[in-house]
């Protein structure tokens, strides 16, 4: 029996790189998939249903249980047929992983709001459109007596969690709010039945290939030698995550290479004080820096 037998899982963005890799683990191990893929290029635009109905045959040509979904989980609408088609296909709803993402970087200066509104719609409220409509069917079902045993991975980014990049200040705003969205639904959602957690990978995929420097230090081993960067690599995390078993909630998982390290967000390294009132010239003499 697989990690996943008897789970129905909703993927975002699994038409390709390491949502396809989600998918297809996921189905290996006894999980119902629902594929969600807009079918759009790097930067959103587009559309294509190909990919989506592609990853669905290979999982049925293997044995598994699949249907697609191509609508946008950016719209509030998309994302609740999302939900709704696991229902309705599969009879319940026990996993969500959001991983769709695009990319249109560019610098502060420069930056279209066109550009930015885009990145933060997919991601952010792409995270939050499905993670909502997803919630309010487990509260019904635990209000009904039903209580779930649900699990949500969403994807963040080191962009946006530990090395701030440099022309990605609409990804990296975007990501650091999906690790901030985990931690508060992580808490929201536990009385539920539900677990939270995210995840900050790298691998070889096309947005990351797109990004300059990245893809000489995740090519494929010309030796044939392990494959460390494959996005592969990425999903026996999401998948342990989303195992019945898993007691882990409210974190974020940096995921890359040989390496897992569970992150922390902001805290305290060094604090000033006083007793009475702050005064501008103490301030500036005393601030950590």
């Amino acid at each position: 029996m697989g990690a996943l037998e008897g789970r129905v899982a909703v993927i975002t963005g699994a038409g390709r790189g390491i949502g396809r890799e989600h998918a297809l683990l996921f189905a290996a191990e006894g999980a119902s998939v629902v594929v969600n893929d807009l079918g759009g290029s790097n930067t959103g635009d587009g559309t294509d249903a190909g990919p989506a109905h592609d990853v669905v045959a290979e999982i049925r040509a293997a044995g598994g249980a699949a249907v697609a979904h191509t609508d946008s989980v950016a719209s509030w609408s998309g994302a609740h047929s999302l939900v709704q088609q696991a229902v309705e296909e599969f009879g319940r709803l026990d996993i969500v992983v959001n991983n769709a993402g695009i990319l249109r970087d560019g610098f502060i200066p420069t930056m279209e709001e066109s550009d930015w509104d885009a990145v933060i719609a997919v991601h952010l409220k792409g995270h939050f459109s499905v993670l909502r409509h997803a919630a309010a069917y487990w509260k019904a079902q635990s209000k009904a007596g039903d209580q779930p045993n649900a699990a949500v991975i969403n994807t963040a980014s080191g962009s946006g969690t530990t090395i701030p990049n440099a022309g990605q200040c609409n990804y990296g705003s975007a990501k650091a709010a999906i690790a901030a969205l985990t931690l508060v639904a992580a808490e929201e959602l536990e009385r539920y039945g539900v677990r939270v957690n995210a995840i900050a990978p790298i691998a070889r995929t096309r947005l990351t290939l797109a990004t300059p420097g990245m893809g000489a230090l995740m090519a494929e081993p010309e030796d044939g030698g392990v494959d460390l960067f494959s996005p592969a690599n990425i999903s026996p995390l999401v998948a342990y995550l989303a195992t019945e078993k898993c007691p882990v909630t409210g974190q974020v998982y940096a995921v890359q290479g040989g390496a897992i390290s569970q992150l922390r967000g902001w805290h305290d390294v060094d604090t000033i004080e006083t007793d009475g009132l702050w005064q501008i010239d103490d301030i500036a003499g005393r601030l950590p820096s």
